[in-house]
């Protein structure tokens, strides 16, 4: 192979682990938001596989991952972990709350400021 091809080889090489070294740090625009609903106690019941759950953690952005999630399906994804059996959850996704509250379905994130005394964010 010639230099070049090498080169641009190496600049890939370089390129991606420069942007994995920086992206997972990057403090997304609500993780002062998903933190504070994390702490308030609530819980966020999912499944890899159901878009209802994808749709939920996509309106956290990066900040999905600070979020308290509790994935329920077995990795086959033919049955249910039982921390949500034992949570009595029916579908998902399904939010509970400290005082007891339970939403089923995507909740919207005023939704979830009022259940849980969380500030959103001013996005700017």
């Amino acid at each position: 192979m010639n230099k070049a091809l090498w080169f641009l080889i190496a600049l890939l090489i370089v390129g991606g682990v420069v942007w994995l070294i920086k992206t997972p740090g990057k403090v997304g625009k609500l993780d002062t938001f998903a933190v504070c609903i994390k702490e308030s106690g609530a819980k966020f019941y999912g499944a890899f596989w159901c878009p209802h759950c994808q749709n939920q953690k996509a309106l956290f952005g990066s900040s999905a991952r600070l979020l308290p999630y509790i994935e329920c399906s077995t990795p086959d994804g033919k049955g249910q972990m039982p921390i949500c059996e034992q949570a009595e959850v029916e579908g998902y996704p399904t939010w509970k709350f400290s005082d007891g509250t339970v939403k089923s379905g995507e909740v919207l994130l005023e939704m979830l400021a009022e259940l849980t005394n969380c500030p959103i964010p001013t996005q700017e």
